[in-house]
């Protein structure tokens, strides 16, 4: 049996609850043909790069299977046949990835808080200090002050 990646696009319209019934039913198929499922990834609603059938957007799962060739066959077509599926790819990879996949990554950087940005430390020493500029300007009134007294 060979490790694949399986990525499917739900259309817009289906409920995640849906979504993740269809995901079931998927593994199930896999598991009756004696494969195995390594890891499952929701990566929620997501725009698509251009129109599917329709659809701006989409729901997208990523699959880790473990299958033969006649399993992955099935799988392709029930999905096929589907009409909330909008999109499928099955790639064959090396080994399963342990931890969360770049999409997950992504996903939880734009999540996380303002404060915890790693760019942050890089300006605090900029804004304690005031610009060149604002000391320069600051320095000005002072000595036409004193030019003008001087006259």
């Amino acid at each position: 049996m060979r490790l694949y990646e399986s990525v499917f696009i739900a259309r817009q319209d289906v409920s995640t609850q849906l979504v993740e019934s269809l995901t079931k039913d998927f593994s199930a198929i896999i598991e009756n043909g004696g494969g195995k499922i390594h890891k499952h990834e929701y990566w929620g609603l997501r725009a698509l790069a251009y129109r599917v059938k329709k659809n701006r957007k989409g729901h997208y799962v990523m699959l880790n299977i473990e299958a033969d060739n006649d399993t992955l066959r099935e799988y392709e077509r029930i999905m096929g046949l589907n009409e909330d599926i909008l999109r499928f790819m099955n790639i064959s990879i090396d080994e399963v990835e342990e931890g969360p996949s770049v999409m997950m990554q992504a996903q939880k950087a734009e999540r996380s808080p303002r404060g915890e940005r790693s760019d942050r430390s890089d300006r605090g020493d900029r804004d304690n200090k005031p610009a060149p500029a604002q000391e320069a300007a600051s320095e000005a009134p002072a000595e036409t002050a004193t030019k003008a007294d001087g006259e």
